[in-house]
């Protein structure tokens, strides 16, 4: 007896093998087109830029913000190794974009490295950011818990971002001079406050007062009876001197001069400066100058930049404005 042969079967089975074919190339196909990851090392690396939501670390609430003109003071910590610790010079804040870039100065020494911010943190404590090993050293901090430190946001050139993404130190900072560092140690409460600090006075400027010594009593000589409830004789009175002839009083006064408006002080020339910028190779430092108008000087094996002098702090706003405005958003205000 024969069966019945469904000629379908054969088409059918076909169908199935060339869908199961498909299925199994599509993904070899898109493994083939994958797209290659990020380069990091370039200025693509620094894009896009996060914020992220607010978070809570030890019951305070943090709210990260885009602010271009941040500048705190608080304490560094050491980056911990549950962090992703590289060897690069990077650091860790809580509310500043991720990447960003701050110049952090040592409040102990003055001295001041550019520094990524590629991570949160730090996690716990009230440090107000964590910095990795190289970026400790590079610093020159102690070893220890913390330290007191400056950061301060600034927008850094290419050339100076592409050293820190790929491992190696941007060119050092000039060092904060000692009266900015007083300041900002006082905000800290390392500082005793203005009425608090010693008076130096300079003896060149102490006028020496003679105080009379009071007249010595005459001893009576040797032998001598000192005379006891003697009267003293009464002095012979004196003439009564003549009136002098009075004049008239409106001819006799002396006119009265104006007053003299009280002279303003002379602002003492050449002392502020605007910084803008320290670099390591003599034409990024001369492209500079010529932007900004400035004048550049060697120190060590860096060229410094900066405009002026200029004889008041007005004056250098004005200087620091108009370098900011050429595109140097990292300049500010330096006293020679």
């Amino acid at each position: 007896m024969k069966l019945p042969v469904n000629r379908n079967n054969g088409a059918l089975a076909l169908a199935m093998v060339l869908a199961l074919g498909s299925g199994f190339a599509a993904p070899l196909s898109a493994r083939e087109h994958k797209a290659p990851p990020a380069d990091v090392t370039g200025p693509a690396g620094d894009y896009p830029v996060t914020l992220g939501e607010p978070f809570v670390i030890d019951g305070v609430t943090y709210s990260p913000a885009d602010t271009l003109n941040y500048d705190a003071v608080g304490k560094a910590v050491p980056m911990g190794a549950d962090e992703g610790v590289m060897a690069r010079i990077n650091g860790a804040h809580r509310t500043l974009p991720v990447p960003s870039y701050v110049e952090v100065t040592s409040l102990s020494t003055g001295r001041t490295i550019l520094v990524r911010i590629d991570r949160r943190g730090p996690m716990s404590g009230d440090g107000l950011v964590a910095l990795s090993p190289m970026a400790w050293t590079e610093l020159g901090l102690p070893d220890g818990a913390s330290a007191p430190v400056r950061v301060r946001r600034v927008n850094p050139p290419e050339a100076e971002r592409a050293l820190l993404r790929t491992g190696g130190p941007a060119p050092r900072r000039m060092d904060t001079p000692e009266g900015l560092l007083i300041a900002l140690r006082r905000k800290l409460g390392l500082a005793p406050p203005v009425a608090d600090l010693p008076v130096t006075i300079n003896p060149s400027q102490v006028v020496a007062v003679s105080t009379p010594k009071p007249a010595a009593t005459a001893k009576p000589a040797p032998g001598a009876t000192p005379a006891l409830n003697k009267p003293t004789p009464k002095p012979a009175p004196m003439p009564s001197p003549k009136p002098a002839p009075q004049k008239d009083a409106a001819a006799s006064a002396k006119p009265t001069p104006p007053p003299q408006p009280p002279k303003r002080p002379v602002p003492v020339a050449g002392r502020y400066f605007v910084q803008i910028g320290a670099y390591s190779q003599r034409a990024n430092a001369e492209a500079a100058a010529r932007k900004a108008g400035g004048s550049m000087a060697q120190t060590g094996s860096l060229w410094r930049v900066r405009s002026g002098p200029f004889s008041s702090g007005d004056e250098a706003e004005r200087g620091l404005a108009k370098a900011r405005a050429a595109g140097y958003a990292g300049a500010r205000i330096v006293r020679d």
